[in-house]
């Protein structure tokens, strides 16, 4: 099956002044000192391509879920899993009230986008997609909870049961910025400081949403595991999976710490400005691809984990 067409573009919302007097010639066509894209700033050369339009909402329904199924395969191969819990949830492009969700009990590792079920963001009423399977309960009140919360900025939610995530949650802190990459989430993630039990009521779905708040790109949940969101299903699994690997290397530094080695951590001025250069919606589309590609060429191609998609049942709004 011939992939959906696709125009991969540049975005240019956000401009960027480089640190430093003097920057070598890049091919960008900007003279040193001028102000930049954060792609533009890190392209050497040509400009690697932000988020893609797209020529119809179907050819862009079909990239999504197509992302979605490869963001769930990098996630089983980071090792994410944990029976039936965490989910993945991606708003639909053309009807913004709808989500698409993974169904319950079907390994990460072997979902395409004919797997995701379509369900109403307000009532939870199954709208389409596949239906053979149930999607997760305690996945929907979360994840209705935070697209309602964030209409305008969040398109897509990841949440699941990390080693790492869930080992740094029962101490209830956010993340120092110990690193550059860490600084993805400076200023934006934060601490949800209570445990509910597992999410079947709408209120802990409610308070979860509440936590994450009105900017953040990330929530660590005390006792239970990690939640990032973004602008699409690549940013937000990119993000999740760098918020386990910083999760992971907290607990790494601490161990050292407590035996008297001293932490250097990144001043807040530094972690601004490495932020504002890496956190913008299209450079984190572009960090996710690498993975994404890596899950395609392992499956196949891309049509693998296309297969289905045409025979998902029909909307009904």
């Amino acid at each position: 099956m011939a992939p959906s067409v696709a125009t991969e573009t540049v975005q240019h919302t956000l401009t960027l002044t480089l640190k430093g007097d003097k920057k070598p010639e890049d091919g960008t066509g900007k003279a040193a000192g001028e102000e930049k894209t954060p792609l533009e700033a890190i392209s050497h050369g040509m400009v690697m391509p932000g988020i893609p339009t797209f020529p119809s909402y179907v050819a862009e329904r079909r990239h999504t879920l197509t992302h979605m199924a490869a963001t769930f395969r990098f996630f089983a191969r980071s090792g994410f899993t944990e029976g039936q819990s965490g989910h993945i949830s991606v708003r639909d492009p053309e009807h913004p009230r709808l989500m698409w969700m993974n169904p319950l009990g079907r390994h990460f590792g072997m979902l395409t986008a004919g797997d995701m079920i379509c369900l109403d963001i307000e009532t939870g009423r199954v709208a389409g997609g596949n239906t053979s399977r149930p999607a997760n309960a305690a996945g929907y009140l979360i994840h209705s909870a935070v697209h309602k919360r964030r209409p305008n900025d969040v398109h897509a939610v990841c949440h699941a049961h990390s080693n790492a995530g869930r080992a740094w949650s029962v101490f209830a802190r956010p993340l120092e910025m110990l690193n550059q990459d860490v600084c993805n989430f400076h200023n934006a993630h934060a601490v949800y400081a209570q445990y509910g039990g597992i999410v079947f009521g709408a209120e802990e779905g409610e308070h979860i949403a509440a936590a994450l708040g009105d900017a953040n790109k990330g929530v660590i949940l005390m006792n239970h595991g990690l939640l990032t969101v973004g602008a699409t299903v690549d940013e937000a699994g990119f993000m999740f999976g760098l918020m386990d690997r910083c999760c992971a290397m907290q607990l790494q530094v601490e161990a050292a710490a407590a035996n008297g080695l001293p932490k250097q951590i990144i001043s807040d001025e530094e972690a601004a400005y490495n932020f504002k250069m890496a956190s913008e919606t299209n450079a984190l589309y572009r960090e996710a691809q690498p993975d994404i590609e890596f899950e395609f060429e392992m499956a196949g191609g891309e049509g693998v984990l296309a297969r289905g998609f045409e025979a998902l049942r029909p909307l009904e709004l």
